[in-house]
């Protein structure tokens, strides 16, 4: 996959950026960070234009969300690495401040009903369907920004979409016409699908040791939590009748029927009980428990868990996990028995040793041999393969594709018709599809069609646009800037 990325970054870049303005602000935190120096520092500066650090690490982290997004969870940091997404970013909030200068000279401002129409567009916002400013500061507290901050982001990108409105174009008829028939063309195909799972490797443990050297960092060991515990059992609390009736007066509405009727005393009876039982031995579980603080008890057991081996419910296992060490934990409630955990000691993850790591290394080594013999087999086929003659194929002749599911051949088709070659492959994953396009013809006028391809002009003419501002703007305003970026 990452090889496709690097393939088509350009085009991923310009339909996220498109993306970006239209949504900025969108999200607080995105999936990914960049750090860069301390908060408060600037960047760059175009034109009268400083970009914080704040600014350009909210770019990288819109930029990676947006990624996931299209990726999902096979997108990571460090694919985000491999394609230089840091230097992405940077070019991308450099582009934006170029545009917002150019908003500055035309005199272009965002007002405080701007950014009020904004907000109330956030439903974590929102208390009884009406904004609420108390609820506001702590929701972006909770994802550590101010208010002042998250408005300066909500300006950029109301002023970004002003700037943006000024060129938004509306295709004539014509146009509309010949890209209808030009973005529905038909096709005369050959194609032939080569399958992974028909190719035939054996690796040797050198060189699935060599894959481990490169990918180390992908075979991790679990992160250990030695903890140490004491248990107390719920036991009998030998409660009254007058002890169960005073629990009754004052919890009875905590005792139901299915039907959501107040149990009687007599019904609740068994349950009062268990929670008078439950109750006193918490009662002596934290005697323990402030014993065990004050040094003048210890707790009996010790163990030592990856975090997914936990033994307790997700809320108990989360305070380990999420404890100091040596933090003592308050007893909780587990089988019928009060706990009491102290984290010990948290072992970090590490690079697995390869005799560890050998099985699943080798699982994945051999997908990547057979994707390596896959492609070796397809390069050398491609010009002289015979395959399968499909007559009349347009984007959306899925059911024609029969050797792919529909989801291959609808990815195939796109990749088709946007080749510029007449012969060429298309991976799929674990398959790769070989093409060869033997005669085209443009298809027939479809007015049912014309709002998406009104849609699909427009975005085209709306990016032309904006790259040949950006480029006059660059020549335009100054930009001193303290990172150096790859191309």
């Amino acid at each position: 996959m990452i090889t496709w990325m690097q393939k088509h970054k350009k085009w991923l870049v310009v339909t996220i950026w498109i993306s970006t303005i239209a949504f900025v602000g969108a999200g607080f935190v995105g999936w990914g960070s960049y750090e860069y120096g301390k908060q408060g520092g600037v960047v760059a500066v175009v034109g009268d234009r400083e970009v914080s650090v704040e600014e350009y690490q909210q770019e990288y982290s819109n930029l990676y969300d947006q990624y996931s997004r299209i990726f999902g969870e096979s997108f990571n940091k460090e694919m985000a690495d491999q394609l230089n997404l840091k230097d992405v970013a940077y070019k991308q909030v450099l582009q934006k401040n170029l545009i917002l200068s150019y908003a500055d000279s035309l005199g272009l401002d965002v007002t405080n009903e701007d950014v009020a129409k904004e907000l109330v567009k956030y439903q974590a916002f929102l208390k009884n369907g009406k904004f609420d400013k108390p609820t506001y500061v702590k929701v972006l507290a909770q994802n550590r920004t101010k208010p002042v901050i998250f408005e300066e982001s909500l300006k950029r990108g109301i002023l970004l979409q002003k700037i943006q409105s000024l060129f938004v174009v509306n295709p004539n008829k014509v146009e509309i016409e010949n890209l209808n028939k030009l973005l529905f063309v038909e096709d005369d195909i050959n194609i032939k699908v080569l399958k992974a799972s028909d190719i035939v490797v054996n690796p040797s443990e050198d060189e699935v040791k060599a894959y481990w050297e490169k990918n180390k960092l992908s075979y991790m060991s679990e992160v250990q939590y030695e903890v140490k515990t004491s248990k107390i059992a719920v036991v009998a609390s030998n409660a009254s009748d007058e002890d169960i009736k005073s629990h009754y007066t004052k919890f009875k509405t905590d005792y139901k029927k299915e039907n959501g009727k107040i149990k009687s005393l007599e019904e609740a009876k068994s349950d009062i009980l268990k929670d008078l039982d439950r109750k006193y031995s918490k009662k002596e579980a934290l005697k323990k428990y402030i014993q065990v603080k004050k040094g003048k008890a210890t707790l009996e057991d010790s163990a030592s868990y990856a975090q997914n081996s936990l033994p307790f419910d997700s809320e108990n296992n989360m305070k380990i996990v999420s404890a100091k060490v040596g933090t003592l934990i308050k007893p909780f409630l587990h089988d019928n028995t009060y706990v009491i955990t102290q984290l010990v000691k948290k072992i970090d993850s590490k690079p697995l040793s390869f005799e560890a790591a050998k099985a699943r290394v080798s699982a994945v080594y051999d997908g990547v041999a057979k994707n390596e013999k896959l492609n070796e087999l397809a390069k050398k086929e491609v010009s002289t393969f015979k395959g399968t003659n499909i007559k009349k194929v347009t984007r959306e002749s899925v059911d024609k594709i029969t050797a792919l599911n529909p989801q291959e051949a609808a990815k195939f088709l796109n990749e088709l018709f946007s080749a510029t070659n007449k012969e060429g492959l298309v991976n799929l994953d674990n398959k790769i599809v070989l093409f060869r396009v033997n005669a085209s013809e443009l298809g027939e006028y479809s007015e049912s069609r014309n709002e998406t391809v009104k849609s699909t002009l427009t975005q085209l003419q709306d990016q032309e646009l904006m790259a040949n501002l950006i480029k006059r703007l660059e020549n335009t305003y100054e930009i001193q800037s303290s990172i150096d970026t790859k191309e």
